[in-house]
């Protein structure tokens, strides 16, 4: 028999307080396995046939080794070939397969492209058998392996690989050696017809129009172009949603959530009514990094990948001489704070959380596998991430811009009790995002530093801030959150930024190749890490019908102002509370 070197990994002998060890620690053994281990060199048939006498272990352990392996490593095609192996064709999977599975399409990418996962399915679908002529029923499951593997593929990914011409081509081809195989083997009409279903197609067949004695076989390889599937999205992006950033002061703006093909105007009319200004005074200009002004006709597209790479937006006067001001001393700052208080605590919290919901919902599982391992060029491949991340940082930045635009110090402790009551209101709605973003906000330094302000809050209020404080604490690994968390049912928003500090953690801390082989343990951690966000989104938040005010505070709420340099945060934090 030949000898591979192979790596196994059991949860149940990792345990050290496990009793049937008698507190003994075993070492993680090494055997020629003949069942569930991925090894790097081509396997003789009786290699797999019966279990290795190489372990020296005793019979206890032994027995208990074979119950059950954990694939640790491989090379990324033995890695397949087994999954494809242990694949069950019944609708239900048991839970050590679906979680191979689901593990191996959710981190393929770490470890080869999507065209070499093509190829390799496209050659195991149509392999010959090298050991004699196969029986049929082999043939067919084996090609019915592979079908329900693609389907799980694209289920899992759903439109999320639209745009990839290498996947496009290879359900094409499949599809088509689908077609060809299905009168010889006509157990895979099941498939097929899953298969036409998936990719969206409204053709019907039976199992007579496959016969390889039809004249004009070609004509059904023809596609039907009601392929959802497959089609390009092309004017999709038109209706594409993105955050633009309009600025009012080079250190200060509006963050606008629009459509890409919004018009100048309208941007114009949204940006007038966050600052309660008179839109007729006011024009869209796109600046660039020159110091070259360029007006925006009302009819003109405000947002181009021309304008995002060279230029910024920035709402002038009519006659381009000046920015707007909204930091200055006058009574419609005043009557904006006012605004801000007369809005209901608990409705304002909600459409925080009805907002961050729409954005962590777009939210891909491998959005976070690119986020993590791609250095350059992941962007196009995290932009829901990005927005939900950007989000964040804007709630943090939108609550102590409010406080310190706000003069009075009555009205800015009134507006500091809000904040914390909206803080409150988020963690009972289980938006932990914008709970974290809030309560950093009131702990900026430019705000914790308001003495004056922080004295007059009631005792009341301090200690809810001071319980609220305490779930941010990020001592032991921010044991207080993930204990917090994890009692909350869904649907619920986590805090991003430590979901991705988690899977960066697996990431660094292990490497992604052993000795040439897939460190596929390390790939199990990041993806059961990722799947959490599944939990998260089990049940969705109810909507509500809108209503006149509904839409007023969405408004408010979708379009934040909002001052990005913290020098003038404090130099704003100084003017209403000068150092004594």
């Amino acid at each position: 028999m030949g000898s591979s070197r192979v790596r196994i990994f059991d949860p149940h002998v990792e345990r050290k307080d496990s009793a049937l060890f008698l507190g003994r620690e075993l070492p993680l053994p090494t055997f020629d396995v003949p069942y569930f281990k991925y090894i790097d060199e081509e396997d003789e048939e009786d290699e797999w046939s019966s279990r290795s006498q190489s372990s020296t272990e005793d019979d206890s352990v032994d027995s208990l080794l074979s119950d059950r392996y954990v694939v640790v490593s491989g090379t990324p095609e033995k890695i397949l070939e087994h999954l494809l192996n242990d694949l069950h064709l019944e609708e239900v999977q048991d839970k050590e397969t679906e979680t191979l599975l689901d593990d191996f399409l959710l981190t393929y990418t770490v470890f080869m492209t999507t065209d070499d996962l093509c190829q390799a399915l496209l050659r195991h679908y149509c392999a010959k058998s090298h050991q004699g002529k196969e029986e049929i029923l082999d043939v067919s499951c084996r090609k019915r392996k592979v079908l329900h593997l693609v389907s799980q593929w694209t289920s899992l990914y759903k439109d999320w690989l639209h745009e990839d011409e290498n996947l496009k081509q290879f359900l094409k081809t499949i599809y088509r050696n689908v077609l060809d195989d299905v009168y010889e083997y006509p157990v895979l009409e099941k498939d097929l017809k899953e298969f036409q279903k998936l990719l969206g197609m409204h053709r019907r067949h039976t199992v007579d129009e496959y016969s390889p004695h039809r004249k004009h076989k070609a004509i059904f390889h023809q596609f039907s172009l009601k392929e959802n599937w497959l089609q390009n999205r092309g004017t999709v992006n038109e209706t594409e949603e993105v955050f633009c950033r309009v600025y009012i002061t080079e250190h200060s703006y509006v963050s606008v959530k629009t459509k890409v093909s919004t018009s100048a105007q309208e941007i114009v009319k949204i940006v007038a009514e966050k600052l309660q200004h008179s839109q007729e005074d006011l024009a869209l200009v796109a600046v660039s990094f020159s110091g070259e002004k360029h007006e925006l006709q009302p009819n003109d597209l405000a947002i181009s990948k021309t304008l995002e790479s060279s230029a910024r937006m920035f709402v002038f006067r009519k006659d381009l001489t000046d920015t707007l001001n909204p930091f200055a001393e006058n009574d419609e700052t005043q009557q904006r704070s006012v605004r801000i208080l007369g809005i209901n605590t608990w409705d304002l919290a909600l459409e925080l959380t009805s907002f961050d919901w729409s954005l962590f919902n777009l939210v891909h599982e491998q959005e976070l596998i690119y986020f993590t391992f791609s250095r350059q060029g992941s962007e196009e491949n995290t932009v829901n991430l990005s927005l939900l991340l950007q989000r964040c940082n804007e709630v943090q930045l939108w609550v102590a811009t409010e406080i310190l635009l706000c003069n009075q110090l009555c009205k800015r402790v009134q507006l500091v009790k809000k904040f914390i009551k909206i803080a409150a209101h988020c963690k009972a709605q289980r938006n932990l995002n914008s709970f974290f973003a809030i309560v950093m906000g009131l702990n900026t330094a430019s705000v914790s530093r308001l003495s004056q302000t922080w004295e007059r809050i009631p005792g009341k209020f301090k200690k809810l801030f001071t319980e609220l404080e305490s779930l941010t604490d990020p001592s032991l690994n921010h044991k207080a959150y993930r204990d917090a968390f994890k009692k909350m049912k869904s649907p619920k928003i986590p805090f991003m930024p430590l979901l991705l500090k988690d899977v960066t953690f697996i990431h660094e801390g292990n490497k992604t190749f052993l000795d040439n082989l897939v460190n596929f343990e390390k790939l199990h951690m990041i993806a059961d890490t990722v799947r959490s966000l599944r939990h998260c989104r089990r049940n969705q938040f109810g909507s509500e019908a809108p209503s006149k005010e509904h839409l007023e505070l969405k408004s408010y709420v979708h379009h934040l102002h909002i001052i990005d340099n913290q020098q003038m945060l404090f130099e704003l934090s100084h003017q209403i509370e000068p150092r004594v």
